[in-house]
């Protein structure tokens, strides 16, 4: 499985990695759960419809964080990617902290994807 991210999500990633500093690690984890198992796995996590494109958008619910101690996948953590199963590919969107933010950015995505479809 090939990774990538957008710059929205590195951003998003450095500015956490300030609050959570295990973050980079546990995002290591999460990629070796996805390069197994990278379709939706309701509750963990789901297909994010209604977008009006063609690209499978998934939203990762459940992730685990080493600093957030005790609170195990529950974590408030949420990840936005994209996933291309023909290309062996997923490219991250957005990364973000339920308690600082309720909902994906569903204007990125739209802007990150609207041409490529």
């Amino acid at each position: 499985m090939e990774f990538g991210e957008i710059e929205e999500f590195k951003k998003d990633l450095k500015k956490l990695s300030k609050k959570f500093s295990t973050l980079p690690d546990d995002l290591e984890i999460v990629k070796k759960v996805l390069t197994v198992s990278p379709e939706e796995r309701p509750p963990f996590s789901y297909r994010i419809d209604g977008l009006g494109i063609e690209t499978c958008i998934i939203k990762v619910r459940k992730i685990a964080c080493k600093s957030l101690k005790g609170r195990g996948s529950e974590s408030g953590l949420r990840i936005v990617y994209a996933h291309y199963k023909i290309e062996e590919r997923i490219l991250f969107i957005e990364l973000y902290f339920k308690g600082d933010k309720e909902n994906e950015d569903r204007e990125r995505i739209l802007r990150n994807f609207k041409y490529r479809d």
